[in-house]
């Protein structure tokens, strides 16, 4: 199972952390992508981490604005997002697929569990 949590209403320009916790299973040898979506449009990748070899992959309309990490002792991904602007707005879902190939996807159909997502509305 994968949860969510640190979604929030933030000023455009501001900050927030996003945390997507793992149960039942530890991230070790998984690709954990984080996704967006706006109603009325598909869900979107703007990064993922692949655990086994540390791969970072970031979509242009988050580099350099967007973080993502590890926390090993809470098995938990973490989206860092600075920066943040009212086109940031979205369900920000993450999800974990086994992967034993280099990189990680940013394709949502190449993952296998999600979480329930967590709103983040960017708004003056």
């Amino acid at each position: 199972q994968l949860v969510e949590s640190g979604g929030d209403l933030v000023q455009p320009g501001g900050s927030l952390r996003l945390s997507c916790t793992a149960s039942g299973f530890t991230l070790d040898g998984y690709s954990i992508g984080w996704f967006r979506q706006v109603p009325g449009k598909e869900r979107e990748g703007i990064t993922c981490i692949n655990t086994r070899v540390g791969f970072l992959r970031f979509a242009d309309a988050v580099m350099g604005r967007f973080t993502i990490s590890r926390d090993n002792a809470k098995n938990t991904v973490n989206l860092q997002m600075k920066h943040l602007q009212p086109e940031d707005t979205a369900v920000y879902y993450c999800a974990a697929v086994k992967y034993d190939e280099f990189g990680c996807p940013l394709e949502p159909n190449e993952y296998s569990y999600w979480g329930q997502g967590t709103q983040v509305t960017v708004s003056s």
